[in-house]
C-alpha cells in the first residue's frame, strides 16, 4: 500500500490529509452528539418538579443552561417566565437557533470532504496519466504503460474510499441533529405550557 502511495506521488497527499481530517471529525461528532449528552433523560421532569416546588433560582437556571443543549433551551424559557408567552417563545426560539448552530459544528466541513474527495482522486489520476504518457517513448513496454495507468487509477479509488464514509456520516449526523432539535422543541413547548398554564386559565 505504501508503495502505491509513493508511486502515485503528490496528488495522493491531499487525499490522505482529507481522510485524516474526516476520521477526526467523525470521531469528534460521534462523541459530541451522544443522545445522553444532548438530551439528558428526565431533565424536563426534573425542571417541572423544581418549578412546582418553587425552587427555581437564578443559580439553578445557570447550572441548567450549562448542563446540556436541552438545558440551554429550557433555561431560556425559565428566564422569561415573567414575560409574555410571545417573548418567552421568542427567547426559546433564539436559544434553539444557537443550539442548532453548535450541534451542526464541523458538519459542513465533513460534507465538503465527501463532495470533493472524488474530484481530488480524479485529479490525481489525470495528473498521473499525463506524466505516464509524457514519459513514454516509441517502442516502450506496453506492460509498463498498463502498470502505470493502474497505479494512477488508484488515486480515484482512494478518493471514493474517502468520500463514501464522509458522506454517509455527514447525512447520519445531519439526521441526528434534526431529530434532536425536534425533540428539544417539543420539550420546550411542554415547559412553556406548564409555565403559562395559569395565565391561560379562564
Amino acid at each position: 500500500m505504501f508503495a502505491i502511495v509513493i508511486a502515485i506521488g503528490w496528488p495522493i497527499w491531499p487525499l490522505i490529509i482529507a481522510s485524516i481530517v474526516a476520521l477526526a471529525l467523525i470521531i469528534e461528532r460521534s462523541l459530541a452528539l451522544r443522545r445522553t449528552r444532548i438530551l439528558p433523560p428526565r431533565l424536563l421532569q426534573d425542571v417541572l418538579a423544581l418549578h412546582a416546588k418553587r425552587q427555581v433560582t437564578p443559580d439553578v437556571v445557570h447550572r441548567l443552561e450549562q448542563s446540556s443543549p436541552l438545558g440551554r433551551v429550557l433555561a431560556a424559557a425559565l428566564r422569561n417566565e415573567r414575560s409574555s408567552l410571545e417573548a418567552a417563545s421568542q427567547a426559546v426560539a433564539n436559544a434553539g437557533a444557537h443550539t442548532a448552530h453548535d450541534l451542526s459544528r464541523y458538519l459542513t466541513l465533513l460534507g465538503s470532504i465527501g463532495s470533493i474527495a472524488p474530484l481530488m482522486g480524479l485529479l490525481g489520476t489525470v495528473v498521473g496519466m499525463i506524466e505516464i504518457f509524457a514519459s513514454q517513448q516509441a517502442g516502450s513496454n506496453p506492460q509498463q504503460l498498463a502498470q502505470g495507468i493502474s497505479i494512477a487509477l488508484y488515486s480515484t479509488a482512494f478518493g471514493i474510499m474517502v468520500a463514501v464514509p464522509a458522506v454517509l456520516f455527514y447525512r447520519h449526523f445531519k439526521t441526528r441533529v434534526e431529530d434532536y432539535l425536534v425533540t428539544m422543541e417539543d420539550e420546550a413547548q411542554k415547559l412553556l405550557d406548564a409555565l403559562f398554564a395559569d395565565r391561560r386559565a379562564p
